[in-house]
């Protein structure tokens, strides 16, 4: 039995989960989620604790076992925590503001980049450094960050760029350094 697949999940005060026709539908205090489950997976939910059982034990069946569970763990701290991503710009000139529900960044180009809210997703600014993408989908709130992270990649030289607060630069040294090692 797959590791992941077979450990419950808790759901905590103000959390509910329903399940009809291979849709699971999650609702807590920050909203409502739902997904598609495939038809090989059952969801039970018995009072606070939901587990979820494969009909064979194909691989396929075993991969979307853990699979499943993770996407319904997921949901169940999206509604009751939320998730975020920080982002971090650096670059002589780079800033990033925002003005009413949008982005607006700066990142080196000859124009700004204006970055709309989407649905479920907010953007806060800190600093004219920093970005904070925030939400209760973990995969929009993902996708949203690598979209603004794929404006202005990072450069190993100087590391300007957009990169994750968390995301290690490999940094290259520069043309300067090798000149008084070689005579």
């Amino acid at each position: 039995m797959s590791r992941i697949g077979r450990k419950h999940i808790d759901l905590p005060a103000g959390v509910e989960l329903t399940q009809k026709d291979g849709v699971v539908t999650v609702k807590g205090p920050k909203g409502t989620l739902t997904e598609n489950v495939d038809r090989l997976i059952t969801v039970k939910v018995d009072g606070n604790k939901v587990e979820l059982t494969r009909a064979n034990e194909e691989n396929e069946t075993k991969a979307k076992h853990g699979l499943y569970r993770a996407l319904i763990n997921n949901m169940v701290t999206g509604v009751t925590h939320g998730f975020e991503k920080k982002l971090v710009i650096n670059g002589v000139g780079y800033k990033v503001v925002k003005q009413g529900n949008k982005l607006v960044l700066n990142v080196g180009y000859s124009h700004t980049i204006d970055i709309p809210e989407e649905e479920g997703i907010t953007f806060e600014c800190p600093s004219q450094t920093e970005i904070i993408v925030k939400g209760i989908d973990k995969q929009k709130v993902g996708q949203v960050a690598s979209k603004i992270r794929d404006l202005r990649k990072v450069e190993p030289y100087h590391a300007y760029g957009v990169r994750y607060s968390d995301e290690v630069v490999v940094r290259k040294v520069g043309k300067a350094a090798g000149k008084g090692a070689k005579k």
